[in-house]
């Protein structure tokens, strides 16, 4: 376990995936500056208050480990950063401290061992030529974006990687990032990929 500062937004940052960030509050731009001075590391957790609220830090709470790349301070005060999508995290309890911004302690949150691996390297494979066919069918979901240049290695984890690329509600993804098999990810998003197949008319055969 150990001690991470902790940034609630209406967003949800995915393992391997990066994020544009403008920090101006100045309990966050403390909080970058610690930060910046340690292991550029904070936690990003997904929060709309609208929703749910004021911010509580409830112990299961799962968010990631966000690592600062890019960085650029303003005149102001304010700074513009790229936040890289690390490795996930659940709250295991709240810190009482004396700094302007959230922390807590929290350990890592790993997948469960696949009971089949050769299953679920298929399982990518299947997922990944989806998304390719929805990629080339349709395009970007984001035209300003451009196609995504995304691995197509079926050795290593895709779900989030696929994930990452596809326009999704936040409360879906962060039901997604909870979820500790990486197979009922790919299910998502298999469901999510053929219901936009199926919305437009096509199944692959032309």
């Amino acid at each position: 376990m150990r001690r991470l500062p902790l940034f609630p937004l209406p967003v949800v940052l995915l393992p391997d995936s990066v994020m544009p960030l403008h920090i101006f509050e100045p309990r966050y731009r403390q909080m970058v500056a610690r930060c910046l001075e340690f292991d550029r590391k904070f936690g990003l957790l997904y929060h709309d208050p609208d929703q749910m609220g004021p911010f509580q830090m409830e112990p299961g709470r799962v968010g990631t480990v966000a690592e600062i790349g890019e960085f650029r301070i303003l005149p102001d005060g304010r700074s513009l950063l790229l936040a890289h999508g690390r490795e996930r995290f659940c709250i295991e309890d709240g810190v009482e401290s004396d700094t302007p911004y959230y922390e807590a302690v929290v350990s890592d949150l790993s997948d469960e061992e696949p009971g089949d691996p050769e299953e679920l390297v298929r399982n990518r494979r299947r997922s990944l030529d989806l998304f390719v066919k929805v990629l080339d069918r349709f395009g970007p979901s984001d035209p300003e974006v451009g196609a995504p240049e995304l691995e197509l290695d079926a050795n290593r984890e895709a779900s989030f990687r696929i994930a990452a690329w596809i326009y999704l509600d936040p409360a879906w993804q962060q039901e997604f990032l909870a979820l500790t098999r990486e197979t009922d990810r790919l299910r998502r998003i298999d469901r999510v990929l053929l219901g936009v197949m199926e919305s437009e008319g096509w199944h692959g055969s032309n």
